[in-house]
Parts: C-alpha cells; structure tokens; sequence
C-alpha cells in the first residue's frame, strides 16, 4: 500500500480494485441484508434516513453502523481498512464514522458538489473518507466524481442543499469546476478513498441498479474536533431533518 501514497498526496484520491474478494463481497453483500430485515426498525431514528419515511423500501443511509453490528464493527477494524486508512494520513488513526448508502434507482438524488471536511470541524485536516462499493457504480447510477488535487486549495463557500445526508454544497461552483471533473467507476470490492478537502459530488441514479456502498471515515489521531460546534451542527441538522419528515 505504500505505493499508493505518493498518488493520494498528489491528486487526493486513491483507487484500489479488488480491495475485497469475490468471497468477502458476497458475504458483505448478505450481512447488509441481513442487517437491514433484522435490525433498522430497531435504531433511533436519527441514524437511519429514508427517501420516503413512509415506504422501508426507499432505506437510503445508516450511520454509525458499526455500533449497532458485530459484523460491522470487525470489517470496519480490520487491518488492511485501518492499514490503508494509516498509510494514506501517515500515522494513526481513529475511526469516526461508518455508514451503509444506497443511491435507490430512479429516487437516488445528485449528491451536491461538497467537501466533507467542511462537516468534519477538524484541525488540521487530516482525515480520509473510504467509500467500499457492493456493487457495480459508475455515471448511471451515481458514481462519485472527483477534481484532482482540489484538496490542495482549503476548503471552498458552503451553503444548505435539500439533499438527504448531504446538507451542505459548495455555493460557487462553476462551468470550469464541472469541466475539472473526473468520473469515478466501481466494481463489488473496489475501495475509493479520498481526502477530507477532496471536492467530489455525484449525478443521481437514472439507471435501474442500485449503488450501495459501505463508508468508513478516519480521521489521524493528532487532529483536533470542535466538539461544540459539531454537536450544534448536529442538533440542527436532526431538527431539520425531522421538520421535513425525512427522519
């Protein structure tokens, strides 16, 4: 993995085909499931968003999964997850969140053009987000897209999006941003990680395949959290977000 440092540091992503093999995508693909039918009505609303509330079919994303599943829990701690995540932010690291997304055929919405260390209230920025896809991903159902070496430049104006799970979108994007673009595609098993500065947004889902994928977000242990301003953050969100009935 060490070869991929230099690549990240560079353009600030990083691709990694067949991080899982053919086995463990097939036995991930079944604990999602199984996960799903027998634990979500269990878990505090907070946690669980849906496109539509009021149809379970519509399940768009889970946070902090792994707190709720064993399963989880020991895929989020193997080594080669915290490995990658280590030799990418050189150094320790200390995982913060774990999340299951599907982007639903024909409801999965555009994911707004963000950076998420805009969420994260972090100092300094050291941090990755790892997107392991489940299945097949690319511009028809919603694959990321990236601006290489955009992680370089800080972090650009935010502004309220109506987009479930993403809240925040950049506000100056521009017809040069759009150009600057580059399309990711994913097979089952394929890791993307990307910086926390790395600006990447991503078209919503016309096909009529489903994009799930497993999120793991480490941040390097030297780095310092607002906590008062994420938990306000936070609380806002929450009120928001159950105003619109989404959760």
């Amino acid at each position: 993995m060490s070869s991929l440092k230099p690549d990240f540091d560079d353009t600030g992503y990083v691709i990694v085909t067949s991080f899982l093999d053919a086995v463990e995508v097939k036995e991930l693909q079944l604990e999602i499931n199984r996960f799903i039918e027998e634990n979500v009505r269990y878990l505090p609303e907070e946690v669980v968003y849906y496109e539509d509330k009021d149809d379970l079919s519509t399940l768009k994303q889970i946070q902090k999964i792994y707190e709720y599943d064993d399963y989880f829990m020991q895929l989020a701690s193997k080594d080669k997850v915290v490995g990658l995540a280590e030799e990418l932010l050189g150094g320790a690291v200390t995982l913060q969140n774990m999340q299951y997304f599907n982007k639903i055929p024909h409801m999965g919405q555009a994911t707004p053009a963000h950076q998420d260390g805009y969420y994260f209230m972090i100092t300094p920025q050291n941090a990755v987000t790892m997107w392991l896809s489940v299945g097949q991903a690319d511009a028809s159902n919603g694959a990321v897209c990236y601006i290489p070496g955009s992680h370089k430049k800080g972090i650009r104006p935010h502004g309220r999006t109506g987009t479930l799970g993403f809240s925040q979108g950049i506000t100056d994007w521009s017809k040069e941003d759009d150009l600057a673009c580059v399309q990711m595609e994913a097979n089952a098993g394929d890791m993307l990680v990307h910086h926390s500065l790395m600006i990447h947004r991503a078209n919503n889902n016309e096909s009529e395949r489903d994009r799930k994928s497993i999120g793991f977000i480490f941040y390097r242990d030297d780095v310092e959290i607002d906590q008062k301003a994420r938990v306000a953050y936070q609380e806002k969100l929450d009120r928001s977000l159950k105003e619109q009935g989404k959760i």
